[in-house]
């Protein structure tokens, strides 16, 4: 069976299941399973919120019977208050979480599917998604190179020092983060599945352009210095960059190397 057919087949089952229990009052599909159904592949797996009636959150939370009634699970794992991961034992991953109808208000979650619905509920609008959700792009350039810049000379700073592992981070993660909250501004975005809570997804076929120069400025562990390095060019080459730093991050940078 095609993946696609497994998981949206997973998906009704589990609807099926809630449905005999009387319980709940929508299932609802987010994510690849949601309404982007046409991006699902072989690694795609289940993203759902399940919205119960009053006084049942607890129980769907402590209790997967629901779940093993569509299929045994290999993996339960409790990651938020509301929510779990699980592995069933024919391979299909899924993240799920548990609401009652008044905590949607206070979540942030993008446009669903509905999978399931009782038929006497009456606002199938909540899958339209929050109002609440905080995009991560930047509508300037000047906060986000700003910020790129120091953690480069931050960075550099602690692997001169010796501490690896934290330079990696603020130069390969927290620099080339702020250059995707401003990617919208700087190359012509390709209508590819946007992600809303996370600027690296679909990163490849969204932005193509800069996909073939990112590898150079996340080189690994050992080459920090490197990696500043393409990241610092690329800054300069979109923004007018303070002299000053540009040289103290290339003379550090520089120092290091071999």
């Amino acid at each position: 069976m095609a993946k696609k057919e497994q998981l949206l087949g997973r998906l009704d089952a589990i609807g099926g299941s809630i449905e005999r229990r009387g319980e709940s009052l929508l299932l609802l599909g987010v994510g690849s399973v949601g309404v982007e159904t046409e991006r699902i592949d072989a690694y795609s797996d289940l993203d759902f919120f399940v919205i119960v009636k009053p006084g049942y959150k607890q129980a769907y939370i402590e209790r997967l019977d629901w779940l093993e009634e569509v299929g045994p699970l290999a993996y339960s794992f409790h990651n938020t208050p509301d929510g779990c991961k699980i592995l069933f034992e024919d391979g299909i991953y899924g993240e799920y979480a548990i609401f009652e109808e008044e905590e949607m208000e206070n979540i942030a979650y993008s446009e669903g599917r509905i999978v399931w619905m009782d038929p006497n509920y009456d606002r199938p609008k909540i899958a339209k998604g929050s109002k609440k959700i905080e995009t991560k792009r930047r509508a300037g350039l000047d906060f986000p190179v700003n910020e790129a810049l120091t953690n480069l000379y931050v960075g550099l700073c602690r692997y001169a020092r010796g501490e690896k592992l934290s330079a990696a981070r603020f130069v390969q993660s927290h620099a080339v983060d702020s250059i995707l909250s401003v990617l919208h501004l700087l190359e012509k975005e390709e209508a590819y599945y946007p992600d809303v809570f996370g600027e690296d997804r679909r990163l490849e076929k969204r932005y193509p352009y800069f996909a073939e120069r990112v590898g150079d400025m996340i080189l690994g562990y050992e080459r920090t210095q490197e990696s500043a390095l393409h990241i610092l060019r690329f800054l300069e080459e979109v923004y007018p960059v303070n002299a000053r730093m540009s040289m103290e991050i290339r003379r550090l940078a520089n120092s290091t190397i071999g």
